[in-house]
């Protein structure tokens, strides 16, 4: 039986990576395609072909589709900060929208039968309801999320029209690291609350802001949904294997978030150091509660979060990030 082949754009980052290595562990042969720009040579494992290229230059990526047969493509490669979004919305819809689409259709051309995407679960905006689910409303409140969505719905015409079949995965928060310690998560600047609060305990920085404590939670801190990377990385695999059949949307979340204190306590627990933190002014347009449901996946795929639990996200991150103090780069 000939072993299926994957491409991974943005397999050096941080989901991306994660997601490439579990193809490899399925005895895929994995070829990532990355400009490197936030993406770490180091995160490409053995055994795992890297060719550094943007996914923005048409004629490369039609020279590597050329060179099939492709299993499916896998869609990580994208600028993801909501807040540099709203500062330079053409930029983000240029090189996420634009450039997804030009992806897809070069999918076509080549004959390329499946195609992953990870979306995002901002495209939801502020929603009606918590935990969201696949039916709701789209109101995307960032052009990030509006680059997803378009994304989203050139895959919808693609599988009318062309027979590509896609799978779009919506979530909020990547968390933890790979629990063998051979991937991690590594962002200049980083940005994400886990690593920050981390950075803080061991005092790599100046210590966390966290952004208002009167919103209506309990603690009075926002509350966010969190998936550990291993169990995102799971569910991605899962999708693929639904696309013999179907195209797929699925929302991924824990069904239950987890307040800034939360992560605090649990950062310091873990860590054994205290977290130095100050309460600030709140950031406009953060919800209090955005959590995602996980119910559609779970009864069509089996798929069920192993690394469920906040320690262990934070275990797994403290482990990478104390053991990488440069990250990648030691």
């Amino acid at each position: 039986m000939t072993r299926r082949r994957y491409l991974v754009t943005g397999g050096a980052g941080f989901v991306g990576s994660h997601v490439a290595l579990a193809l490899a562990e399925r005895d895929c042969d994995v070829v990532v395609i990355d400009n490197l720009r936030q993406g770490h040579r180091e995160a490409i494992l053995p055994g795992t072909k890297l060719i550094e290229a943007d996914i923005a230059d048409i004629a490369a990526v039609d020279a590597i589709l050329a060179d099939g047969p492709w299993h499916a493509v896998l869609h990580f490669a994208a600028l993801s900060l909501v807040g540099e979004s709203m500062r330079e919305p053409m930029r983000y819809l240029t090189a996420n929208a634009s450039a997804g689409i030009a992806l897809i259709d070069a999918c076509v051309r080549h004959g390329v039968p499946r195609f992953v995407l990870s979306s995002t679960a901002a495209l939801f905006g502020m929603p009606n309801r918590i935990p969201i689910a696949e039916n709701d409303p789209v109101r995307p409140g960032s052009p990030y999320g509006e680059s997803k969505w378009m994304i989203e719905r050139a895959l919808f015409w693609a599988d009318r029209i062309h027979g590509l079949r896609s799978a779009c995965l919506r979530y909020f928060n990547a968390a933890g690291a790979d629990p063998e310690g051979r991937l991690g998560e590594d962002h200049h600047p980083e940005t994400h609350l886990i690593p920050l609060a981390i950075d803080a305990a061991l005092g790599r920085s100046g210590g966390l802001s966290v952004f208002g404590n009167d919103y209506d939670t309990p603690d009075g801190t926002c509350i966010r949904d969190y998936i550990h990377v291993f169990d995102l990385a799971q569910a991605h695999l899962l999708a693929l294997d639904q696309l013999d059949h179907r195209s797929v949307t699925y929302n991924l979340g824990n069904s239950s978030g987890h307040s800034v204190l939360d992560v605090i306590r649990t950062v310091a627990e873990i860590s054994g150091r205290p977290v130095p933190h100050e309460i600030v002014a709140r950031r406009p347009g953060d919800p209090p509660v955005l959590i995602a449901s996980a119910a559609l996946i779970h009864a069509e795929t089996g798929w069920n979060p192993r690394f469920g639990q906040l320690d262990d996200m934070v275990r797994t991150a403290f482990a990478w990030r104390d053991a990488h103090p440069n990250g990648f780069i030691s």
